[in-house]
């Protein structure tokens, strides 16, 4: 009679237990915050004149850290430092592009 009575309080106990695991709510993963479409022209901009300049092998280094660097502030939804950083990545670009219009300095 005793292991009967623990039998089913066992069988209880597992079933109180599977129960408790089968109303969980899975975990969901966080919704990144949206970029404001400042933002996301300002990435989109930075990312064409970034890659405009290194076709034209006038990318300057600074203007592929601050592309990156917005590119990961958009990760995280930050928007003010993403429209910061791909305005500084634009700039950057576009001086790099008017380099190469100077006369060169090598000796002829």
């Amino acid at each position: 009679m005793r292991n009967q009575l623990a039998s089913v309080a066992l069988a209880s106990l597992l079933a109180l237990f599977l129960s408790a695991c089968a109303g969980t709510p899975a975990p969901t993963a966080d919704a990144a915050p949206a970029l404001t479409d400042e933002a996301k022209a300002a990435l989109a901009q930075a990312e064409k004149d970034v890659k405009e300049a290194k076709a034209k092998f006038a990318l300057w280094t600074t203007a592929d850290k601050a592309l990156k660097d917005a590119q990961a502030a958009a990760k995280k939804g930050d928007s003010a430092a993403v429209t910061k950083q791909a305005k500084l990545a634009s700039d950057h670009a576009k001086m790099g592009l008017e380099q190469t219009k100077y006369p060169s300095t090598e000796p002829k």
